[in-house]
This record gives C-alpha cells, sequence and structure tokens, in this order.
C-alpha cells in the first residue's frame, strides 16, 4: 500500500512510521510498520508467517520470535486483546489476519468494497481542514522539537538507542542431535569472547549469561538484572559439516529488535564465523558510541579441521560444567579432549589455555582441597607458554602466566602479566577477579577492592566481592553474597570453604563448623564430620578444628594429603603458633606443590593467620618470599 491509510479509528502514516488518532501519536519501528502494512494489503485474508518474514526481512534470517514480538508491539499500540481480537487475529499454525477496516485516504478502497468501511474513507470538501489540522501538528513539533521537550530530537534524530552495555544470552541448540550442546554451548563462549575484544562495550560474563538458559524471562526483566543495554539472542544448527548461527540484537529496555541476520560456514571456519558475526554487531552499534572507542582487536583464530574444532568445543564443555571436587571427572574430560585437539594441530592455541586450565585448581586465590601433582604443575607451565608463543595476544593466557609468577613468588612480573591481560580484555571478570585477589596478597586492598568490583560489575550473578568484603571487615555483606550462590550451587565446595573463613572473622563458630563440615562431604572428607560435630557439642570450637588437625597430620604421614596453607590456617586460629609455622616453612619448601591450598600466597591477605603477624617468624617469612612489608 502506498501513502497514509486508515485502521479503524487510527490514521496510519508509513513513509513517517507513526500511527495518530485524536491528536496523539505513537511512533513504530520501521519493521513493525512493514509488518501491519503486509497485513493491511491483505485485510481478512489470513498471512503465514513465512509469508510475513519473507516479505518484511527479505534478504536476512530471521526467528520468528521477532515477528512475534513486531504483532505484539502492534496489538499494544492498538491495545488489541488477545482473547478476544478486534485488530489482529492469530491464526494457530498458520499466520495472522487483520480484522479492522481498513480504508485509504484519498477515498479509494483497498481492495474495493469487499471488508473495507466505507465511513472510513474521508469525506469530499473536507481539504481545508485537513491542511489547517496538517499546519497545526507542524507547529506544534516544531515547539516540542524547539524546546527539546522530553528529550525530543533525541527520540527523533536517533535512529536506534545507545548501547554501551550487553549480554549474550545462551545460543539454542537447533540442530538435530541433541547431543550437540556442547557446540552451541562452545559457539556461544566464542562470541562473547570476540564481543568481549570491542573497547567502550561492557560485555557480561558468560558466567552471568548462562543462568538464563532456557529462560522465559522478558528481555526487559534480564536486562534490568545484569545491568544492560542489549542483548543477543540466536541458535546454532549444525548439519554435517556446516554450520549456521542465527543472532539477534535488541534494545532490552523496551525490548526493541534492532538487528538480526544469519551466517552459515563450513565447519572449520565456524570460529572465524563469530569473529564476523561480533564484527557485524559491532557496525551496527558503532554509532551510538564514540568512534575511537569501537576498536576492535584482531583475533587471530585461525582455521583448523573439524575434528581439531570439535575437540576443543568439548574440552570447554566439559572445562565449564568442572567444580570443586576432589576427583573431577569433567575435568579430566577436559583436558584429554583438548590434548586430542593438540595432537591433531599442535599449532591450534586455543586448545593450550583449555589444557592450562584443565591442569589449574586455581589461579591466584585460595580454596579447595585438591593440589597437583608435579606432572600437573609442568603440563600446565607448558601449556601456557606454548599458547603465549602462538598468540602473544590471549587474555587468557597472561592470565595465566600470573599464577606461575606467583607460584615463584615473582609478584612484579604476576602484576605485569594482569594488567596485559585486562588491556587485552578489559572485560575479562576472570583477570579483574585475579588481579584483586592478587592485590589483596599483596597488602593494597583498596586496589584490591576495585578491582574486584569491576569483576562483580562484568559477571553480576556470580560472587566476585566476598573475599574484598571479607577482607575489609565487612562480613555480612560478604556472607549474604556466598548464601546467594549457595543457593544456585550448594555442591561447591568453594563456597562452604569461603562461609567457614568469615564465619572464624565474624566469631560466628557454630555457622563456621556447619561449613566446614559441609565442605568436608564434599572434599571427601565426610568421615570426619560425626567426631567433629561431637567435639564441637562438647568441647567447643577450638576441640572441634584439633580433630580436622589431627586427622590431617595422619593423612599427610600416609602421603594422601598436602595442605600446608590449611594446616597453618586451622593451627593459627587455634592459637597453635608453632605448628602454623611449621606447615608455613613447609609451603616455603615446596612453592609448586600447594596448588588449591594456596600455600603462601594468602600470607598477608588471610585473616586467618592475623594472630601470627605479630611473631618475628612471619615477617622473615614474608621477606623471604618478597611481599611488601
Amino acid at each position: 500500500m502506498d501513502g497514509d491509510f486508515r485502521l479503524g479509528t487510527w490514521l496510519v502514516h508509513p513513509s513517517l512510521n507513526c500511527v495518530s488518532r485524536n491528536g496523539t501519536s505513537v511512533q513504530l519501528e520501521p519493521k513493525v510498520m512493514s509488518v501491519l502494512v503486509c497485513l493491511a494489503e491483505h485485510r481478512g485474508e489470513p498471512v503465514s508467517k513465512e509469508q510475513l518474514l519473507q516479505t518484511v526481512w527479505p534478504d536476512t534470517f530471521v526467528g520468528e520470535g521477532v515477528l512475534t514480538r513486531s504483532i505484539s508491539e502492534l496489538r499494544r499500540v492498538f491495545e488489541d486483546d488477545t482473547r478476544e481480537p478486534k485488530v489482529i487475529q492469530t491464526i494457530s499454525k498458520r499466520g495472522y489476519r487483520l480484522l479492522a477496516p481498513v480504508g485509504r485516504e484519498n477515498g479509494s478502497l483497498n481492495g474495493g468494497s469487499a471488508g473495507i468501511d466505507p465511513a472510513l474513507a474521508p469525506r469530499k470538501h473536507n481539504w481545508q481542514v485537513a491542511w489547517l489540522t496538517i499546519a497545526g501538528v507542524v507547529v506544534v513539533c516544531g515547539l516540542l522539537v524547539g524546546f527539546n521537550v522530553g528529550d525530543l530530537r533525541a527520540h527523533i534524530f536517533t535512529a536506534n538507542p545507545p548501547i554501551h552495555s550487553l549480554a549474550v544470552l545462551p545460543l539454542k541448540n537447533l540442530s538435530e542431535d541433541p547431543s550437540q550442546g556442547y557446540f552451541a554451548s562452545g559457539m556461544t563462549e566464542e562470541l562473547i569472547t570476540d564481543l568481549s575484544q570491542i573497547s567502550a562495550l561492557k560485555v557480561i560474563s558468560r558466567a552471568s549469561s548462562d543462568l538464563y538458559e532456557g529462560t522465559h524471562q522478558a528481555l526487559p526483566e534480564i536486562a534490568r538484572e545484569l545491568r544492560v543495554e542489549g542483548i543477543i539472542t540466536g541458535s546454532v544448527a549444525r548439519s554435517g559439516n556446516r554450520v549456521r548461527v542465527s543472532v539477534q540484537l535488541a534494545y532490552a529496555p523496551e525490548d526493541r529488535n534492532l538487528w538480526a541476520k544469519s551466517y552459515e560456514r563450513d565447519l572449520q571456519n565456524a570460529l572465524a564465523l563469530q569473529g564476523a558475526v561480533a564484527k557485524a554487531i559491532a557496525e551496527e552499534i558503532r554509532v551510538q558510541v564514540a568512534p575511537n572507542a569501537m576498536q576492535t582487536r584482531a583475533n587471530p583464530m585461525r582455521m583448523t579441521s573439524a575434528t581439531v574444532l570439535d575437540n576443543y568445543l568439548q574440552g570447554n564443555y566439559h572445562l565449564h560444567r568442572s567444580g570443586w571436587r576432589v576427583v573431577d571427572e569433567e575435568k579430566r574430560l577436559a583436558a584429554e579432549s583438548f590434548q586430542r585437539a593438540i595432537d591433531e594441530d599442535p599449532a591450534f592455541a586455543p586448545a593450550y589455555v583449555g589444557l592450562a586450565y584443565a591442569h589449574a585448581p586455581i589461579l591466584v586465590g585460595g580454596g579447595g582441597m585438591s593440589n597437583p601433582s608435579p606432572r600437573d604443575y609442568q603440563t600446565r607451565k607448558a601449556a601456557i607458554e606454548k599458547a603465549l608463543e602462538l598468540n602473544p595476544d590471549s587474555s587468557e593466557a597472561h592470565t595465566l602466566q600470573a599464577s606461575l609468577y606467583c607460584d615463584d613468588w615473582r609478584w612484579s612480573q604476576a602484576e605485569q602479566e594482569l594488567q596485559r591481560a585486562i588491556a587485552l580484555n578489559p572485560n575479562s571478570a576472570d583477570a579483574h577477579d585475579t588481579y584483586g585477589t592478587f592485590l589483596y596478597a599483596v597488602g593494597r586492598p583498596v586496589e584490591g577492592m576495585q578491582e574486584s568490583e569491576i569483576a562483580q560489575g562484568l559477571d553480576p550473578k556470580v560472587d566476585h566481592m566476598s573475599g574484598a568484603l571479607g577482607n575489609s571487615g565487612r562480613n555480612d555483606e560478604a556472607i549474604a553474597l556466598l548464601l546467594r550462590d549457595m543457593e544456585r550451587d550448594p555442591d561447591n565446595s568453594q563456597i562452604h570453604i569461603d562461609l567457614f573463613q568469615i564465619y572464624v572473622a565474624a566469631r560466628r563458630y557454630p555457622e563456621a563448623i556447619k561449613e566446614m563440615e559441609e565442605a568436608g562431604k564434599l572434599t571427601g572428607f565426610g568421615d570426619l564430620v560425626p567426631a567433629v560435630d561431637r567435639a564441637f557439642k562438647t568441647a567447643g570450637f577450638e576441640a572441634a578444628i584439633r580433630v580436622v588437625t589431627t586427622a590431617w597430620e595422619k593423612l599427610h604421614k600416609q602421603g594422601r594429603l598436602y595442605a600446608p596453607g590449611w594446616m597453618s590456617g586451622l593451627y593459627a586460629i587455634v592459637g597453635d603458633k608453632d605448628r602454623a609455622f611449621y606447615w608455613l616453612e613447609d609451603a616455603y619448601r615446596h612453592p609448586h606443590s600447594t596448588g588449591a591450598d594456596g600455600g603462601l600466597l594468602w600470607l598477608k591477605g588471610n585473616s586467618m593467620y592475623d594472630s601470627l603477624r605479630s611473631d618475628p617468624r612471619y615477617a622473615d617469612l614474608v621477606r623471604r618470599v618478597g611481599l611488601p612489608q
């Protein structure tokens, strides 16, 4: 249909993308207006979803969700009820039908008289009234724009709302084989990684975005929770060695679709495909931020075989499913997958990063009960060195390299690596979190808090602040964050261990013992729980801790456990300084064997060591490991 037309009591202006009634005008998105025009051209007839999609989005692959949102917007504007529609009717499994009468402004009727209300055609001899009305509207609009009422200029002259932050929700697996879920998961991660390279654009970490997998929450609600303006949704379909990625960018606060496109490539080009998608999204939002802030780093993701890519993505899938367990089958499967990828393509850098993570119990912070063997350490070290050799611009590899430097007490080099990692990817919650932990470890709590806050903003649904809050004496806030995470992940031993430490610092000993028992059950020490419980009830907190230290001393002699950091911390909180320093000295002699136990990394930052700091032996240890006095 060309020109303006009437729809019921509304006047539709396709060229202006707006509808008006009784002096009130409502602006529509261009594509929403196109859907309305298409329905009006077939008024009274069912129009299939396929026909609407092909007509309105002829050169772009979009899902039915985009069309559904457009219909919902039209119903909202026209105040139409889906249960008793008077404007747009849904034809089950077919499409939509326009019910409201349609009339031309020039007096002619669409499609003859069938289905059209002649009363809606404009009366003759009313052109003077029409021109006066138009002139009045122009004058009023001019005044409104001139005085910028309600920031009207911004709404009129800005094509799309500004987007400075976004989240990528898990891409749906549309492959015929449900087991291909790992592939969609990997594609999601790679897209987030590529988008994170865009400076001045805040990209939410995958850990928080993953929580919305399969969600039915509305986009505005998700946007509020993640504090973002843009949300990427989409799907991945794999068939043989072909992969199709479809993505949509929405202005989430208004649930408004801004852009949608589909890409198809051979499987070995799938990672490069994600870079193309990220670049297209960057181009779409480029006009909304300073041009010099939209520089993107080249992601040197070279082509590889379909088998290598498959093993790499399977490795990432298992790695993200791993946890804080003594024997972690997921980590073992991840390591095997990454190693298979390396065996076939020794120059594929991302697989080395994955292999290093699979052999790393921690980065910088404490927690957990599993410890690496010397072989684990050497495998991790070799993998990180090879990853940096193949790709010096890998933010993840620099973060991992910092952990190696911390193991060797090379604090200045570790800090340089972490600063480099953040410069390469300012959206890495992992890098900011690790840097914050490092700053606390070297006695710079104010800076550490700042980095922890940045990490929390990038990953708002996962705790990154409890350590910083606890170290600052804000125990109640730290406990609240950890309890929130525990509701979602009750079997995460790290959360129980962190709660134990903070409850001890807050002198809430019953809760501390409970968390120690829960951590024990999850890390292979469940047989100690009855004895710990009895000791606490009959003799108090110190007696309960002594049950644990006595049992662990025996396990150490049997070669079944090596946790010097934890042993020294437990002895310190019950006042046994000699045994505490014995284990700290042992950690000093075995810097590469402490692993998740933390060793001497927390010498300055661990509140469990508070009772030791006035002892001359403590100052001597701090000096020997090179930490600031």
